[in-house]
């Protein structure tokens, strides 16, 4: 079990930052909750999933809504406790932890301070590798694992308790209720055993976080390349170097959603991309010919800061490096593409592994 401080929560922050492609919410609001807990409790616990029993039951914490309407309506820390105190009322069972439902943004961050609120350890564990826009998106759903009862939450304490036959009925009713509740609240869902959660969960997630962050504080100290470490620490590919030049983007059923322009410079200089996003990167494309797509992942890198952009952030002007990063082998079984391919949100594509498609170039 490790001890987690200020600094490694700032490791934390900037590694899920990388890794959530363009979404999960601004890191910067869940690292300051968290560090306002660590200042009142002390570190918190971090531990394996071998670290507990089989039979110990865990719950996934984290925010639902729109990451700009989350930024105007910063959390105090008590919505996502308030969460975990439900779902273990309604149980009527003891939790042993607390686990994050994504690696990215707010949501990588937002189980830490819960956990220090209960006095409970997170498990180093969630379920996409990544973020994406929508809750049946989990490792979990591939392995037929129930999100009910799925609990959603606001900071005056309304509250609803979803059960459901499938996981992509809980997230409509879910991102419903959320809507009705201003367009951001608090979840507490995917109750399992550390058995089930060990079967279909995404190991080591937290600790690849740190591991980026810690990477990325050494290089920028040293005015190394941020993308270069970012490629050789994620396997990722470097897509393209380019300036945005216009962003079309909307707040569609709680979702910011949209396409940025880009225009290639140096190298990929008169060579034109597109990004699209549903609050993450979803598909990039040059002249229309697929460079990457869900579930691998896209980041979106400021050329001047070494930093990952968020959707919400995306603004004309800005130069970035787009960089392809492959996803977790479960997403590219035929249960994954079902629940988070390119068909899924609406391209009429076929997935196919980002190494794959930069063989072909």
């Amino acid at each position: 079990m490790k001890l987690l401080n200020e600094d490694d929560i700032d490791f934390i922050s900037v590694g899920a930052s990388f890794l959530s492609s363009g979404g999960g919410g601004d890191p910067y609001i869940g690292k300051k909750l968290v560090i306002q807990e660590i200042e009142k409790n002390g570190p918190i616990k971090l531990a394996s999933i071998d670290e507990f029993s089989q039979n110990d039951l865990v719950v996934a914490i984290g925010g639902i809504g729109s990451p700009a309407i989350i930024i105007e309506k910063i959390p105090n820390g008590e919505e996502a406790e308030d969460a975990f105190l439900l779902m273990e009322h309604y149980l009527n069972k003891k939790i042993s932890a607390i686990y994050p439902i994504e690696i990215g943004g707010i949501n990588s961050l937002l189980p830490l301070a819960a956990a220090s609120r209960v006095g409970l350890p997170v498990v180093d564990v969630d379920t996409m590798g990544r973020a994406f826009p929508e809750y049946h998106m989990t490792t979990l759903s591939i392995g037929g694992i129930s999100a009910s009862p799925f609990i959603v939450i606001d900071s005056m304490k309304n509250s609803c308790i979803i059960h459901t036959k499938n996981n992509l009925m809980a997230e409509k009713i879910a991102r419903d209720s959320c809507n009705e509740m201003g367009g951001a609240a608090f979840l507490s869902a995917y109750p399992v055993t550390c058995q089930m959660l060990k079967k279909s969960a995404i190991l080591g997630t937290l600790t690849l976080s740190w591991e980026i962050g810690k990477k990325i504080e050494m290089i920028t100290n040293v005015n190394g390349s941020v993308v270069d470490a970012v490629l050789c620490m994620l396997n990722g590919f470097l897509l393209c170097t380019a300036k945005i030049i216009n962003v079309d983007r909307a707040i569609l059923g709680g979702f910011i959603s949209g396409i940025v322009y880009l225009e290639g410079i140096g190298e990929y200089k008169n060579k034109h991309f597109k990004v699209h996003f549903k609050n993450e990167y979803l598909l990039i494309e040059e002249d229309n010919n697929v460079l990457c797509s869900t579930p691998d992942s896209i980041i979106l890198l400021d050329e001047d800061r070494g930093i990952p952009i968020l959707s919400e952030r995306l603004k004309y002007g800005m130069h970035v490096n787009a960089i392809a990063i492959p996803s977790n082998e479960k997403w590219r079984t035929k249960s994954g593409i079902d629940i988070v391919g390119p068909k899924c949100f609406g391209y009429d594509i076929d997935y196919q592994p980002v190494e794959n498609l930069r063989r072909e170039k």
